[in-house]
């Protein structure tokens, strides 16, 4: 057996994400035990969490926008097959207008939204709102549509532990827990969105608010600080299915989620969790939780070559999937990685930082 040590030292990476957050990856983020690896690989497009060194960046700059009404009116004017560009110096502040105008930022169908994270140094453009009731920064208003390299930075990247146990412990119920407003970055309920090489961070409720669709794919990504408790989600599915590949996570309640309706259901490869979270990493919710008299928790579930590189339960099913959740080839800092009842299904893992397979 050959082991890699585990030497995350986050304390000495310099914060250079939104809301402090370092953007370097663990330097390791996988094991070989007998022969056989354990955990997360870049592929042939980049890094984990993409910036520097990522190749898929979208083509063209069809039209270019540093303002918030340049930007307004470029997403207007884009058709399918065109990028809205902006470029990686600027910083768009939404605040006011969602603020008074209750703004919302409509991204077509078959259009590209892009920056140029990681290019020559580029930090890529900032896209912020300071409402608390920001919900959504961006909707997609049809299928195919992408968000590349670009920064979300949301109004609220805490906790909010002392407002939840007020709403709840105190008896006053959902309806207190609800008087504080949620956000959410991205929203579709159309197919085949594509999120990548973007950091988002500081949403109340997801950052990528999956409602419906199918065919979403979100990589190459730096997902952090969405951790309000109750909510706090980095990608969020009601009833939609995506492939979630190669992003790193950190500081979020669940990096992903689901609420386990008939027809949800997500892959998810190659991503690492880098070391905090409030809650178990990757969920689906199940018919107890949404009180629907079943114990459904969505349709399926692969769960492949993910390091989780926190202490916290990796994986969490709350009920018996449609067809069935796969959880194979990931590396457990802790066990017991899984908790889960019928139809969770486990091929060999690596555990601990010693790393036994199971």
């Amino acid at each position: 057996m050959s082991w890699i040590p585990l030497a995350v030292a986050l304390a000495s990476l310099p914060a250079d994400g939104l809301y402090g957050a370092a953007t370097q990856l663990p330097e390791h983020t996988f094991v070989d035990v007998d022969g056989t690896r354990y955990g997360a690989e870049p592929d042939e497009h980049g890094p984990i969490g993409g910036g520097p060194g990522y190749t898929a960046r979208p083509p063209g700059k069809h039209h270019v926008a540093s303002t918030v009404d340049a930007l307004i009116e470029a997403l207007a004017k884009a058709r399918p097959g065109e990028t809205v560009f902006v470029p990686g110096d600027a910083a768009i502040d939404c605040t006011a207008r969602v603020l008074i105008d209750g703004l919302v930022l409509e991204l077509p169908g078959g259009v590209t939204l892009a920056s140029d994270r990681g290019a020559g140094g580029s930090r890529g453009a900032l896209l912020f709102s300071d409402v608390l009731a920001t919900r959504p920064l961006l909707r997609v208003t049809g299928p195919g549509a992408r968000v590349s390299g670009l920064r979300l930075r949301g109004p609220d990247p805490e906790r909010r532990l002392d407002h939840h146990r007020r709403s709840f412990r105190g008896g006053r119920g959902s309806d207190h827990y609800y008087q504080l407003p949620t956000s959410d970055g991205i929203e579709c309920t159309h197919d085949g969105l594509e999120v990548d090489n973007c950091e988002l961070a500081g949403w109340s409720h997801a950052a990528i608010f999956l409602r419906k669709g199918t065919g979403h794919r979100i990589h190459h990504c730096f997902i952090h600080h969405n951790q309000r408790q109750g909510l706090g989600y980095g990608v969020c599915h009601d009833v939609a299915e995506s492939t979630i590949e190669h992003n790193l996570f950190d500081w979020n309640r669940h990096s992903i989620a689901g609420t386990g309706r008939p027809g949800s259901g997500y892959a998810a490869r190659h991503n690492v969790e880098r070391g905090a979270s409030l809650s178990h990493m990757f969920d689906m919710h199940g018919g107890r939780d949404r009180k629907d008299g079943t114990n459904v928790a969505g349709t399926w579930m692969i769960v492949e070559r993910n390091a989780f590189l926190c202490p916290k339960v990796a994986l969490k099913v709350r009920g018996v999937p449609e067809k069935r959740v796969w959880v194979e080839g990931n590396w457990f800092l802790k066990p017991p990685g899984v908790v889960a009842e019928e139809r969770t299904e486990l091929g060999e893992n690596a555990y601990g930082r010693t790393a036994v397979v199971r």
